[in-house]
C-alpha cells in the first residue's frame, strides 16, 4: 500500500536540478542550433538558426548568452569543447544535445568548463570532463569515454556543480570545490575509486551505482567535511585475490579529516561470492557490518550488506534495492538516468524512510509494460447484446488504468478494471481499442474487431467469382475452372456461424467450423452445377441456399514458345485403340528444361500420328473429362498425318489421347498456350497468301530452308509476335516433313506438316515471328512446293482473347447431306459476339480431289484454301477463321462432293 506520508516526503525531498526554460529576449533568439549532418546547410559564420545552423558546438558557445539554449543535433563533432561564457541566475546557458533512446549519443573530444557560471550541459559523450573555477554548473546525461584517465575532474574551488544521470569513470572532486552533487550516476573505478572527494566539503553522493575495482567505491578524504552518502549501490567486480595486495576493496571510505559532519545511510553494499568488500573505513577504523558502523558512529543505520549480486544490481524482481531508499536524502532527483520517475512496486514492501518507495542506486525500477491484448466476448452478436472486452498485459505490477474505446463514437470508458461492457445501438464492424497505462505514463495498446449485426433470422447466401491467375510464374498455379464461393458478403447472420457445409454440385463437399473464409473449388469439366451452402449458427438456427453456377473457361491471351517435343511413343510404346494415353504438358516445372506458367488454361499442339495399323482417328481431350465424340487427326493405315490442336488443360495438367481402332505411334509438339491475364490478343483475318513457291522461288529441296517475310506484309502488322498460317504442300516427290520456326539459326526438332508424293496436304501452324519479321521453312527430304496463307496474327494491339471449350461438334453433313462441288454450308453455334473461332474441320467420303475454304458467313469468299481433300481419304485440319453473327461458311471447291464435320475448339471475343 502506498502511504500518503511517504508521498509527501518524496515530493518534499526531490531536488529539481534540470535547467529552467530561458526567457526570450527581444533582441536575441531564445534558441541556437547546431547540426553537422549532411545537407544541414550549416555555417559557423551563420545565424545559428534552424535553416542555417552552426556546424560546430564551439561556434555556438562563442556567442551564446544568458537564457539561450543551444540545440545540438545528431552528427559528428571532433572538437574539444571549451566553455567559459556564463549565464545569469535563473537564465542559464543551456547546451542540449539530442538523445538516442534516452541516452547520450553525440561525441566530442573533450568538455572543459573554466571560470563560467550558470551553465547546463546535457546529452554529450566527451572523452573527459574538466570543471575549474566555475559555479552553478549542471552536467546531465553525459557519458565519458576515456577509461585511461579520470573521466570527470571538478576542481579549482568550483561551487554547486551537479553531475547527474551520467556514466563516468574515476570521478574526482578536489581543489576546495564545495557543494558538489553526484546523483543517479553509474560510476566505475578503473585506476582509482569510482568517486573521490578530496578537500571538497559538502559533497553529496546520492543514488549512484558505484562499481569499484581494488579501490574504495566512494572515497571521501582530505577536508571533505559535511559530505553525504545516501541511497547508493556498491559492487566490487574483483575478488580480493585478484587485487595486487590481496586485500578486499573498501565499500565506503571516510578519512578522519573528513568525518566531521559527514553522513551515510540507506546504501546497499554487495559483499560475498563474486564481490568482496571491507564494508566501511570510517575515521581510521574498519567496520565489516552496518550495525558495527552504526554502533560506533551513528551512521549507516539502514545500510544493507547483501551476499550476492544476483537480483541486486539491476533491480530485478525481489531485489532489496527496490522501494527501500530515503526519499528525503540530500540531492534526490525526481527521475533516474533514463528519465523515468520514482515508481512504487506494489509487490514490494515500502521499506524506505517513513515508508518511502524510492529505489537505491541510479535506476528506478519500473513496471515494464510493453504489450497488451484484448479479448471480446460476444464479438459477433446482434444490436442490443452486451459486449464485454477483457484486457491482458505483460505488466508485473498491475494497478493499471485502462481506457476502452468501443469504436462507435461513444465516450471512452476509463477504469481500473480489466473488463468493461458496452451495448451497441446500431450495426457496425467496430474496432475496440484498449490502452493500458502505468502510473508513470507507460502505455500499451491492443485492438480487436467486433461485428455488431442487425437483428433477424439467419439467412444463408453466397457470392461466386472465377479465380483467375495473375502471372505466368511456374511456381504456384491457378487451375482453369477454379471458382471462389464466399458466404460472408451475402449471408445475414445475427449470431456467429459455427458450421458451414458446402456441396459444390459435382459430388465434392467442403466443411468449416466458422464462416470466416471463402471456399475455393476447381471443377474437372465445364458445365452447370448446383452449389448449396448450409449454415448453422451459435443459437442452433439453420439456413440453406442453392444456386446454379456455370463453370466455364475464361478469355485468355496467347503465349507463343519455341516449339519442343513433349511426347514421342516411337521411343517406347504406342497407342492402342481403347486405351487412352496420358500426355503430360509442360505446366509449371513439370518439364525442368521448359518451365512455363503453372496456370495455363489451354495448350496449342502439333500432333502427328504415324505407323497406323488400321484406318483410324485420334481424339485428344482434357484429362479428367469424358472422351468427346469429336476427333482431331484422321490417319490411313501405314500413313502419317498431323494436325494442330487447341485443347483445354486438364485439372491435373495433362491431356488424354486415344485411337478409335488399331495401333499407331503418337508425336506431340508443344507450340504455345493460352492463359487469362497474360499473353497476347489475336486478330483473325481473311486468309492472305504470304508464299507460293509455285510462282516464286521454286520448290524447296531436301535439307533446304527458306526464310519468309511475314510481319509487315499481307495485312500482318510489323509488331506482330506470332502468326497463324495454313501451310499446304503440293507436288511432293517423296515422303518428308516440314518445319516452320522463328530463328533461322535455331531449327527446332519438331514438325508441322508431313507431305507425301501425289497428295496435297494442309496443316495450320502458329509460329513466333523471328528476326526482322521473318519465319523459316525447312524441308527434310525430296522436293515440295509450299503455300503459306496467313489467317491471323498475335500482337499487343490485336483484338480478341481466346475462350477455349471442350471440343464440341457444331455440324456434321452426314446427317444433313453432302456439300456439292461449288456449294457452301453455313455452320452456326458459335457465340454471337465472337470475331473469330478455332475449329477442327474434317472432310470425308470425298468423291474428287479439291479443297475447302472457311470464312465468315456473309462475307466475300477468299481465294485461299483451308483444307485439301482427296477421294477415299478422311482429312482433318485445324482452322482459324473470322466469324460473323456466330456463323462461318465452308465452301467446297469444284473437285467433288464432300461430307464435312465441324468441331469447335474455342472462339475469340473482343473483351
Amino acid at each position: 500500500m502506498r502511504p500518503t506520508r511517504a508521498t509527501v516526503l518524496l515530493t518534499a525531498g526531490l531536488v529539481t536540478l534540470l535547467g529552467t526554460p530561458a526567457a526570450t529576449a527581444a533582441e536575441t533568439p531564445s534558441t541556437l542550433y547546431v547540426s553537422s549532418r549532411e545537407g544541414s546547410n550549416c555555417a559557423d559564420s551563420g545565424p545559428g538558426s534552424q535553416a542555417v545552423p552552426y556546424c560546430t558546438i564551439s561556434a555556438a558557445a562563442k556567442v551564446a548568452g544568458p537564457g539561450q539554449t543551444v540545440k545540438i543535433g545528431m552528427g559528428v563533432y571532433p572538437e574539444a569543447l571549451n566553455l567559459d561564457r556564463s549565464g545569469t541566475p535563473g537564465k542559464p546557458i543551456v547546451f542540449d544535445a539530442e538523445l538516442a533512446d534516452r541516452m547520450p549519443a553525440i561525441s566530442v573530444t573533450s568538455l572543459t568548463i573554466t571560470g563560467a557560471s550558470h551553465l547546463v550541459v546535457r546529452g554529450l559523450r566527451p572523452a573527459t570532463v574538466r570543471v575549474s573555477g566555475s559555479a552553478d554548473i549542471e552536467l546531465d546525461r553525459l557519458r565519458t569515454t576515456d577509461g585511461s584517465v579520470p573521466g570527470v575532474i571538478i576542481g579549482g574551488a568550483s561551487t554547486d556543480v551537479r553531475l547527474t544521470r551520467s556514466r563516468a569513470s574515476d570521478v574526482r572532486i578536489e581543489g576546495g570545490s564545495r557543494r558538489t552533487l553526484l546523483g543517479r550516476n553509474e560510476l566505475v573505478g578503473y585506476d582509482a575509486p569510482p568517486v573521490t572527494a578530496q578537500d571538497a566539503p559538502g559533497t553529496v553522493i546520492t543514488n549512484n551505482r558505484l562499481v569499484n575495482d581494488c579501490f574504495a567505491a566512494a572515497s571521501v578524504i582530505g577536508t571533505s567535511t559535511g559530505s553525504a552518502l545516501f541511497n547508493n549501490v556498491v559492487y566490487a567486480y574483483r575478488t580480493a585475490a585478484a587485487c595486487p595486495d590481496g586485500a578486499p576493496a573498501a565499500g565506503i571510505e571516510v578519512a578522519p579529516t573528513a568525518a566531521s559532519g559527514t553522513r551515510a545511510d540507506y546504501n546497499l553494499l554487495v559483499d560475498g561470492e563474486t564481490s568482496w568488500l571491507t564494508a566501511y573505513k570510517w575515521a581510521g577504523a574498519v567496520y565489516e557490518t552496518a550495525a558495527a558502523l552504526k554502533a560506533a558512529t551513528g551512521q549507516g543505520e539502514h545500510d544493507l550488506l547483501v551476499p550476492s549480486p544476483m537480483l541486486v544490481v539491476d533491480g530485478n524482481d525481489g531485489s532489496p534495492i527496490i522501494d527501500s531508499g530515503d526519499p528525503t536524502a540530500p540531492g534526490v532527483l525526481p527521475t533516474d538516468e533514463r528519465g523515468f520517475p520514482t515508481a512504487d512496486d506494489p509487490r514490494q514492501p515500502n521499506t524506505g524512510k517513513d515508508g518511502g518507495y524510492i529505489d537505491r542506486g541510479n535506476r528506478e525500477t519500473q513496471d515494464w509494460l510493453s504489450r497488451a491484448s484484448v479479448e471480446i466476448e460476444e464479438n459477433w452478436a446482434p444490436v442490443g447484446t452486451t459486449v464485454t472486452a477483457k484486457v491482458g498485459t505483460d505488466s508485473r505490477w498491475g494497478g493499471l488504468t485502462y481506457t476502452y474505446d468501443f469504436g462507435d463514437g461513444s465516450d471512452p470508458v476509463i477504469t481500473k478494471d480489466r473488463t468493461a461492457t458496452h451495448v451497441y445501438a446500431k450495426p457496425c464492424e467496430c474496432t475496440v481499442k484498449v490502452t493500458a497505462a502505468t502510473g508513470v505514463g507507460v502505455t500499451a495498446t491492443a485492438e480487436a474487431t467486433t461485428k455488431v449485426t442487425a437483428t433477424g433470422p439467419l439467412t444463408a447466401g453466397f457470392t461466386t467469382r472465377a479465380v483467375l491467375p495473375d502471372s505466368d510464374n511456374p511456381i504456384g498455379y491457378t487451375r482453369p475452372l477454379t471458382y471462389e464461393f464466399d458466404p460472408r458478403p451475402a449471408t445475414a447472420a445475427p449470431w456467429p456461424v459455427q458450421r458451414v457445409d458446402v456441396d459444390f454440385g459435382d459430388g465434392t463437399y467442403a466443411h468449416g467450423d466458422h464462416m470466416d473464409s471463402a471456399y475455393t473449388h476447381t471443377y474437372a469439366r465445364p458445365g452447370d452445377y448446383k452449389v448449396t451452402f448450409t449454415l448453422r449458427d451459435k443459437k442452433g438456427a439453420v439456413s440453406t441456399v442453392t444456386r446454379d453456377v456455370r463453370a466455364e473457361y475464361a478469355p485468355s491471351g496467347y503465349t507463343a514458345v519455341e516449339p519442343f517435343r513433349v511426347l514421342d511413343t516411337r521411343q517406347g510404346g504406342s497407342l492402342q485403340a481403347g486405351n487412352p494415353t496420358s500426355v503430360i504438358l509442360p505446366v509449371g516445372t513439370t518439364d525442368p528444361k521448359h518451365p512455363l506458367s503453372g496456370s495455363m488454361a489451354a495448350a496449342v499442339l502439333n500432333v502427328t500420328v504415324t505407323d497406323a495399323t488400321q484406318d483410324a482417328h485420334l481424339s485428344v481431350w482434357p484429362s479428367g473429362q469424358p472422351r468427346p465424340i469429336t476427333s482431331n487427326v484422321n490417319i490411313k493405315a501405314g500413313g502419317t498425318a498431323s494436325n494442330t490442336i487447341t485443347v483445354p488443360v486438364g485439372a491435373d495438367g495433362k491431356l488424354l489421347a486415344q485411337l478409335n481402332s488399331g495401333k499407331a505411334a503418337l508425336i506431340v509438339d508443344f507450340v504455345g498456350y493460352y492463359q487469362p491475364n497474360i499473353g497476347l490478343r489475336f486478330t483473325p483475318q481473311t486468309p492472305a497468301r504470304v508464299l507460293d513457291t509455285r510462282t516464286a522461288g521454286g520448290k524447296l529441296g531436301g535439307g533446304q530452308t527458306r526464310t519468309v517475310k511475314v510481319a509487315g506484309v499481307a495485312g500482318i502488322p510489323a509488331d506482330a509476335t506470332a502468326v497463324a498460317f495454313n501451310l499446304t504442300s503440293t507436288g511432293t516427290t517423296q515422303n518428308t516433313h516440314v518445319i516452320a520456326y522463328p530463328d533461322p539459326s535455331k531449327r527446332t526438332a519438331t514438325s508441322n506438316l508431313n507431305p507425301e508424293p501425289g497428295v496435297d496436304k494442309s496443316n495450320q501452324a502458329i509460329v513466333p515471328v523471328g528476326p526482322n519479321g521473318t519465319i523459316t521453312l525447312y524441308n527434310n527430304a525430296g522436293d515440295t512446293d509450299l503455300i503459306l496463307d496467313a489467317v491471323g496474327y498475335y500482337a499487343k494491339d490485336a483484338k480478341g482473347l481466346f475462350t477455349p471449350v471442350v471440343p464440341t461438334r457444331l455440324a456434321d453433313t452426314r446427317t444433313t447431306g453432302k456439300i456439292a462441288p461449288g456449294a457452301a454450308t453455313t455452320v452456326a453455334g458459335i457465340p454471337a459476339n465472337a470475331l473469330g473461332a478455332a475449329v477442327n474441320i474434317t472432310a470425308t467420303d470425298t468423291t474428287g480431289p479439291g479443297f475447302l475454304t472457311a470464312y465468315a458467313d456473309g462475307t466475300a469468299r477468299p481465294g485461299a484454301s483451308s483444307l485439301s481433300t482427296r477421294p477415299g481419304v478422311t482429312i482433318a485440319n485445324h482452322v482459324t477463321t473470322p466469324v460473323a453473327g456466330g456463323r462461318i461458311a465452308i465452301w467446297n471447291s469444284w473437285g467433288g462432293s464432300n461430307h464435312v464435320i465441324t468441331d469447335l475448339l474455342g472462339y475469340f471475343t473482343q473483351n
